[in-house]
């Protein structure tokens, strides 16, 4: 991939800072195995590395066309593609949910008690398309004490691999929403909702609606829900940091669940991918959902899913429940699919407007339409919380800009 930091107003020098605190503070010290960082502007791409081990076990080199598990960083590819369905006349951003989903229309609030007793009682106002693209519509991950959260594992609500889109939305219809629709933000398995909505309008099972309107023609060739056997050799270990700061290896390359091809497909973070796909994508974003001549949405669209649609214009600060999720929240908006950066005094970082999201192995991305700039990194390290490299990134990515 051919580099031009100058013709993207870029100080060289100051950009190859990106080289040298990675290798320094992440692949010497054995924090990470390694990674990838990319950064593109005015769709030139300025920098691009590929550090360390993609399998630390084997000694296998990072290579530019390594496959990682990208996980939440699937969600606004899903959120695009239930946009390309609302740019079709499907549904309004207000519609309720349970238009598609008519199971979904008794759907109670949780008021109090516990999982065996609990008062519930109709919402204010439905759950809408809006909300599931926004994580404001009383969804949750399940994963906590809360008694909502406990009726979701007695009922089974989960993203295993064998179950199906069908039977998970089912399961979602029977538990209670945790809080209103629109007067909160919990970060939640929204997106693969989202993704159940995909299949229901479209009549396509969702892994081939995607491949067929979003991966083929962005020609993302090594985007999928599954690594394929002749592209095995190219996929990443997984790893968790261990309490003594070491790694531990949680999902080996030759033996991982990747490997085959599962029944359900999640759109919330389901997918593998490269960085040289993930760039197409982003490309599309910044061109106003064009790129090559595939038009994957119309820019007015691009437009909309980029503004904040929390309620009253509020922050994350403001509106968000739960501490899990893959942003900082003072100064940070939510729109239709992706976190944005409201104010840079609020947030305490640079890149006001753009609008960004990451993976739970540590993956992150951003587009900035202000300095036509595209953002991405690749790793596999589990949490995603461990260390904060979007930050890191941006002050050495904006100080090099010098145009």
């Amino acid at each position: 991939m051919e580099r031009n930091p100058e013709e993207a107003g870029f100080d060289p020098a100051r950009l190859n800072r990106i080289t040298e605190h990675l290798d320094r503070n992440y692949i010497q010290s054995g924090k990470i195995a390694g990674c990838q960082a990319l950064v593109a502007r005015h769709g030139q791409v300025a920098y691009f590395e590929s550090l360390g081990c993609a399998d630390a076990e084997r000694s296998t080199p990072m290579r530019d066309d390594t496959i990682f598990r990208i996980y939440s960083m699937s969600k606004p590819i899903t959120s695009v593609a239930l946009m390309q369905l609302y740019e079709q006349g499907h549904f309004q951003l207000n519609d309720p949910v349970s238009r598609v989903i008519p199971g979904w229309r008794d759907q109670k609030v949780w008021v109090s008690g516990d999982a065996d007793n609990m008062e519930l009682k109709a919402p204010d106002g439905p759950m809408t398309f809006r909300h599931v693209l926004s994580h404001s519509g009383g969804l949750t991950y399940g994963a906590t004490n809360h008694p909502v959260d406990k009726v979701y594992r007695r009922i089974g609500v989960n993203r295993d691999r064998n179950e199906t889109l069908s039977t998970f939305m089912e399961r979602i219809g029977q538990t209670p929403l945790r809080y209103e629709p629109g007067t909160a933000w919990l970060y939640s398995l929204s997106t693969d909702v989202c993704g159940g909505l995909v299949e229901a309008i479209s009549g396509m099972p969702f892994d081939e609606y995607l491949q067929k309107n979003i991966f083929d023609p962005l020609e993302m060739a090594d985007t999928s829900f599954w690594v394929a056997p002749e592209k095995q050799k190219r996929f990443a270990a997984n790893y968790q940091r261990n309490p003594d700061k070491t790694l531990k290896l949680i999902d080996d390359p030759e033996r991982s669940a990747y490997l085959t091809k599962p029944g359900f497909f999640s759109g919330g973070g389901g997918l593998t991918s490269t960085t040289a796909d993930y760039l197409r994508f982003c490309e599309m974003l910044r061109r106003g959902g064009e790129l090559d001549g595939a038009r994957i949405l119309g820019p007015r669209t691009i437009d909309l899913m980029r503004k904040n649609h929390l309620a009253g214009g509020r922050d994350l600060a403001g509106m968000a429940i739960g501490a899990f999720s893959e942003t900082a929240y003072e100064g940070v908006g939510f729109g239709l699919g992706f976190a944005m950066t409201l104010g840079e005094v609020e947030a305490g970082t640079l890149g006001e407007g753009d609008y960004y999201w990451g993976g739970a192995a540590s993956t992150i991305f951003w587009v900035d339409p202000k300095e036509d700039l595209v953002a991405i990194f690749m790793t596999q390290l589990m949490p995603s919380a461990t260390f904060n490299f979007r930050g890191q990134l941006k002050n050495i990515i904006y100080s090099a800009i010098v145009d």
